[in-house]
């Protein structure tokens, strides 16, 4: 992925995804007890409790006055266009990792990263986000007709990303 704008968040936000997935997998959790937060291991003694993303409640990882409110949108109509943070490569993702953490929630974090993972690899360095959704879309059709996910799934991710106001 390029690493600025909407492909810069994408990057970010598949590496979100990824994390998360090892982390509850290690936890022995699930969608439904996972904390859905990014970096919260390594906010140091001054900054315990915060974190730096929330895949779940983007925007609501950190409010404290050495790092500032946490700007990450949940929604398309909250995104940042601004030229900081490479066009919003951190700021952004927070878009998709919602979507993830809804689809996740309804179908389990195990099977939405078999969908993730197979779309990951059919994405392309300047993908943008519509460009994801068709492909995860697309994946998880894949996975619904080989049996790897259940029915019903790719209204799921479709939903997921309506909820975040995608395809814009």
């Amino acid at each position: 992925m390029d690493y600025y704008s909407q492909s810069g968040a994408l990057n970010e936000h598949f590496s979100d995804v990824f994390g998360t997935v090892i982390t509850q997998r290690h936890l022995c959790q699930d969608a439904g007890t996972a904390d859905w937060l990014v970096g919260n291991e390594i906010m140091g003694p001054s900054l315990f409790g915060e974190a730096l993303r929330s895949m779940k409640a983007p925007g609501t990882a950190y409010d404290n006055a050495l790092m500032g409110k946490d700007p990450q949108p949940a929604h398309m109509r909250d995104y940042f266009d601004g030229p900081g943070d490479n066009q919003g490569v951190h700021i952004n993702s927070g878009i998709c990792n919602k979507a993830f953490y809804l689809v996740a929630s309804d179908i389990g974090t195990a099977k939405a990263a078999k969908v993730w993972y197979h779309a990951l690899q059919n994405l392309w360095p300047t993908a943008t986000f519509n460009d994801a959704v068709d492909v995860i879309v697309e994946s998880d059709r894949i996975m619904t007709k080989n049996g790897v996910v259940p029915e019903g799934t790719t209204q799921t991710v479709r939903m997921g990303f309506k909820e975040v106001g995608l395809p814009h």
